[in-house]
């Protein structure tokens, strides 16, 4: 999940123009495009798969199967 958010961010500043890449061959709007939607596409995929915590609960009770008489 962190690294999804990672990528959101960083997707975010450089498709924004707060943060400039200077290559040569590389766009920076579409980069920051791509590298949001692999965040939002791993953000999604940590969302469905990861194992919910503390979602089921176990319940033990103990009975004494002997019994006065």
């Amino acid at each position: 999940m962190g690294l999804g958010t990672g990528l959101i961010v960083v997707g975010l500043i450089i498709a924004l123009d707060l943060l400039t890449v200077d290559l040569a061959f590389v766009d920076d709007g579409a980069l920051g495009a791509v590298l949001l939607v692999a965040g939002l596409l791993l953000l999604g995929l940590s969302l469905l798969y990861a194992p919910p915590h503390r979602r089921v609960m176990y319940v033990q009770s103990s009975r004494d199967d002997r019994t006065a008489r």
